[in-house]
Formats: structure tokens, C-alpha cells, sequence
């Protein structure tokens, strides 16, 4: 309603340029009174480092996640119907395993939503504080541009009947303002837009945030699944006590005088009765399997590519070689280091580093026996399988474990649980994050092999500190 005014010659109080062409102040009606008045203008703030910008920004969203997710509970409702569904069960071996499966993918998926919405909300946040930054800059500007506006909204339009001196007033206004006016509506314009995009902002990370929540919420529900199903498990699958007792005493001393994770594997599968046992079943599985005719070898393998494979086997469901391209990596998190990348110290990396949230679930990356499970030297918390055709997987950096050595893993069940930060360990030296770190390790025949072709391709992202 301003503007068109303006463009028709209403008169206003005279308007005098200063150094910007749209920054205005009123002045006498005389135009002999009109002067330039020179104005301060503001130093621009240096440009922030985006990947530094968007990195702090993630640390200052995970830390608010992490005091949101302590605020979440589940009620007596959703606790007593998880505890039913688990009391429903068939309680047999196959189907607890399974169900523990099932619900570690539905974890990883809920961790990797969670990821994705911590991505989002921390380049959300970027964008908002990017946007307050430019009206923060600018605001000297935009007073004169706003005090401007309300001036002329102030000042009422001329009668229609003017006397000649009131019209020669009016033109030189006109004159004056035709040339203020074009930056007054630049700079309106960019004002609005501005305003506009906060809000938009605002509004997309509110929805995230009530997204996010339900999400978390759904994430709490499951590890609540997976624990009472581990309890279950624990119960079907349990040997004798003092049995089990003597044999983690056994394996802490053999780990305690074992120099090389080759020294310790060896140990293990020697002299550790339920690995030395569970090994040789697997081997004799693997002859049994290459005694196979060529039909029945396609009908095993037809059934392992269905996801539906034998759940009482005791052998990997067919060779680790031909897995390439179709594991996927253990936990959800972002890659750090992979093989082959400068370590920190002078040397090169012998596996992936991946950094993942805090009490992430971790998963076998394939069918596999655990030949040792617990603490090994600067390692930490440790986890050694034997997936067959001389391969071993090393994961590490873990806080909790929730398996045992000596017991066949399937792909995909869960095996661990990561800590609420990073574990001091010697495979993750010099890494400038605090959030937990699984260091992954492949050896073939007792020497570290790239992991990479064995990934499935979402997985094989370049390796970024985005710490």
C-alpha cells in the first residue's frame, strides 16, 4: 500500500540519501535543507569453515539427543506387552535366535533413523544460525531500511487540490524517492525472504525433533525386546556353570600370555575345549557340504540367499569368499579410518574404525564362530570369529558382549553393545571424537586384508572424520 503511493507522488517528509542508496532520515520539507549524511558501516564477520560449522553443530545435537533420550521411559503397558510377546514365544532355541535377529535389524534401523535425523537437524541448525547471522550483520541496515517504511506509512498523502508550492514539494519528494525507493524494496524483499526461510527452518526442525522422539521412543522398545530375548536365550543355550567358570578362567590366562591375536587364536582353538569342539564340527560340516551333489549344493545355497537358512546348523551357510559385496557392517555409525589410511602414529591402519552412538547394538557380520570373546591387551573388550576358508573378523572397542566363545554365531545376531563413549584402546589412537569407536579387522590366513570388497555397497561410503 506504501510503494504505490510513493510512485504516484505522495507526499512525504524529504527523504536524504547517505552513503547506502536505500538508508533514509527525515528531514525539513525545504529541499535546500536536504544533506548526506554519511553512515557507519559495519565490518563483515569472517565466513565460518562449513565442515567446522557443521561438525560442532553435530556435537551440540548429540549431546541434546543424549539428554532427550534420558528422558524417555517406557509405561507399565508397553514394559508388561514386550514381556507377553516374549512369553508367547515358542521357547525353542531356533525361534529365540531368530526373534534376536529380527530385532537387531529392527535396532540398526532404528539407530540408523536416528543418525539420519541428527544429520539433518544438525545441517538444519547450520542453515537457521547461517540465516541469524546475516540479520545479525545487517541489522544497522535493516533499522534504517524498517525506520524508513514506517515513516512513510506515518506521513498521509497530499490533498488532491495543492497550492504550486505544495506540487513543486511533492515532485522534488517524487524525484527524491525514486531513487530511494528501488534499494528500500531490495533490501524489503531480501528481509522478507529471510524471515521466511527461519521459519521455515523452524518449523522443519520442530518436525524432526517430534520425529526423532518417536523414533528414539521405538529404539528404547527394542533394546527392551532384545534384552529380555537375550535372557531367554542365555536360559536355553546355558552349560554348566563351573564348566563355563573354568573356561573363562582359562581363556583370561591364555589372552594374558598371548603376544599376537595369532598367538591367541591359536591357544584358543587348542586348548579351549568348547572352541576346539565347535570347530571341529564346523570343519566337518565343510567337508560334509563339498560331499554335496551339485543339486543339493544350488538347493543350499538357494535356501541361504533366501535369508531363511537352516537354523540349526553349525557351519557358516556357504563359503565366506563367495560373500563379497553382501555383509553389511556390524554396527550404524560413521566411517573414521579404513585400511590402509595413515593411523595417527606413523603407520597404516590394518582395519575400519567406525564411530556410532552411544550403547549402538552390534552385530555379527556373518555366519561365524566366536573363538574368543572378552578383554585382550590395549584392544579392549574383544570379539575374534572364525568365519571359515581361513578368514578371522576382529571387532573391538565394545563395552558390553553378549556372547561366548566356543558358540556358532548366525549373520546379523547380535553380539555386543557399545559404551556411552569412546574406550581408551590402542586400534584408536588419534582420533579427535569422543563417541564410540568399533575398530573392525579382517585377516586371511593371519594377515590383515582390506574389509572393504566384503561390503555391501551403501557401506563402502569414503572414510570421513566428521567427528
Amino acid at each position: 500500500m506504501i510503494l504505490p503511493a510513493i510512485a504516484a507522488g505522495v507526499g512525504v517528509a524529504v527523504i536524504v540519501m547517505s552513503a547506502n542508496p536505500f538508508i533514509v532520515r527525515a528531514q525539513d520539507a525545504a529541499p535546500e535543507a536536504a544533506q548526506s549524511v554519511p553512515q557507519p558501516v559495519a565490518e563483515p564477520s569472517p565466513a565460518p569453515d562449513p565442515a567446522a560449522e557443521l561438525a560442532a553443530k553435530r556435537d551440540q545435537t548429540r549431546a541434546e539427543l543424549e539428554t532427550l533420550s534420558k528422558t524417555i521411559s517406557l509405561s507399565t503397558d508397553k514394559v508388561s506387552a514386550l514381556q507377553q510377546s516374549i512369553a508367547d514365544l515358542e521357547k525353542s532355541t531356533e525361534s529365540i535366535r531368530q526373534a534376536l535377529i529380527d530385532s537387531a535389524a529392527r535396532r540398526k534401523a532404528l539407530e540408523k533413523q536416528i543418525l539420519e535425523s541428527e544429520k539433518k537437524l544438525a545441517d538444519l541448525g547450520v542453515k537457521e544460525d547461517g540465516i541469524r547471522r546475516s540479520l545479525h550483520d545487517r541489522r544497522g541496515l535493516l533499522a534504517e531500511v524498517l525506520a524508513a517504511l514506517q515513516r512513510m506509512g506515518r506521513n498521509p498523502p497530499p490533498a488532491l487540490l495543492v497550492t504550486p508550492d505544495d506540487a513543486l514539494g511533492s515532485v522534488r519528494s517524487a524525484i527524491l524517492l525514486g531513487a530511494v525507493v528501488p534499494g528500500i524494496r531490495k533490501e524489503t524483499d531480501k528481509l522478507a525472504a529471510d524471515l521466511a526461510s527461519l521459519a521455515a527452518l523452524q518449523t522443519a526442525s520442530a518436525a524432526e525433533k517430534t520425529s526423532l522422539t518417536a523414533t528414539m521412543t521405538n529404539g528404547i522398545e527394542e533394546e527392551r525386546r532384545m534384552d529380555l530375548l537375550l535372557a531367554e536365550n542365555d536360559k536355553l543355550s546355558r552349560s554348566n556353570a563351573a564348566e563355563l567358570g573354568a573356561e573363562r578362567k582359562r581363556s583370561e590366562e591364555l589372552a594374558g600370555k598371548a603376544t599376537s591375536l595369532e598367538g591367541l587364536v591359536a591357544s584358543m582353538e587348542s586348548e579351549i575345549a568348547s572352541v576346539r569342539d565347535a570347530a571341529a564340527a564346523a570343519r566337518q560340516a565343510e567337508e560334509n557340504r563339498k560331499l554335496l551333489t551339485d543339486e543339493q549344493r544350488a538347493q543350499a545355497k538357494a535356501l541361504a540367499d533366501s535369508g531363511v537358512p537352516d537354523k540349526n546348523r553349525i557351519a557358516p551357510a556357504y563359503p565366506f569368499g563367495e560373500l563379497k559385496a553382501k555383509l553389511e557392517v556390524p554396527v550404524t555409525g560413521d566411517i573414521l579410518r579404513q585400511f590402509g589410511d595413515a593411523d595417527g602414529t606413523g603407520h597404516e591402519a590394518m582395519g575400519m574404525t567406525v564411530a556410532t552412538n552411544p550403547e549402538t547394538v552390534v552385530t555379527a557380520p556373518a555366519d561365524s564362530l566366536v573363538v574368543f570373546a572378552g578383554v585382550f591387551r590395549s584392544y579392549g573388550q574383544m570379539i575374534i570369529l572364525d568365519a571359515g576358508d581361513g578368514y578371522h573378523l576382529v571387532l573391538s572397542g565394545m563395552d558390553t558382549i553378549n556372547t561366548r566363545q566356543g558358540k556358532f554365531v548366525f549373520s546379523g545376531e547380535p553380539l555386543a553393545v557399545m559404551g556411552a563413549k569412546r574406550v581408551a584402546s590402542a586400534t584408536a589412537l588419534a582420533l579427535e571424537t569422543n563417541r564410540p569407536t568399533l575398530y573392525i579387522e579382517f585377516r586371511k590366513d593371519g594377515k590383515p586384508v582390506d574389509s572393504r570388497p566384503w561390503w555391501t555397497a551403501k557401506d563402502t561410503g569414503k572414510a570421513r572424520n566428521d567427528s
